[in-house]
């Protein structure tokens, strides 16, 4: 066992974690953040994607040591003071969601997706971008949709920043 330290959606957290533990099992098992899902155990589905520095991870892809030093944020971090995340608030307003296992990694990777384009996204480039993210129940429409709007809210909402805010 070795202690490493990460912030965790802006709290510091010490943890004892094996060599071999990812770093979802750390953060739904020893955390006890459970918004992040273990769809696949093969890096396919995105259901696990967190942002780590900044970028989307799979986070059953990245040992738990390799955080050690580094700032993760799960779904469990996007909202804010009990408001919820653009991305949220759009997933739930074009119904970008259906059974919900998908969605925090749906709405992880728009986050991401929206913060590092340079420029109106279209259509294509969101279905570009969720190829990594696998949706059983809700054929994508709504998904690309959600994002799209928020996308479009973030660039003519003046009272909102520019790009989202990367935790």
């Amino acid at each position: 066992m070795k202690t490493i330290q990460l912030r965790v959606n802006g709290e510091l957290r010490s943890v004892d974690v094996e060599g071999r533990t990812l770093l979802v099992e750390l953060l739904r098992e020893k955390l006890g953040l459970t918004g992040t899902h273990v769809g696949c155990d093969t890096s396919q589905c995105g259901a696990c994607v967190v942002h780590v520095d900044g970028d989307s991870v799979k986070s059953c892809t990245m040992l738990a040591r390799q955080a050690n030093g580094r700032s993760v944020t799960t779904i469990e971090g996007v909202a804010k003071n009990g408001e919820l995340h653009p991305m949220q608030a759009m997933f739930r307003e074009y119904h970008g969601l259906q059974c919900g296992f998908c969605t925090p990694g749906m709405i992880m990777s728009g986050i991401d997706l929206i913060h590092k384009s340079s420029g109106k996204l279209s259509e294509d480039d969101i279905r570009h971008a969720l190829e990594g993210n696998i949706c059983r129940c809700t054929g994508y429409h709504n998904i690309v949709k959600a994002i799209l709007a928020t996308a479009e809210l973030m660039s003519t909402d003046r009272t909102l920043p520019s790009t989202f805010p990367h935790p």
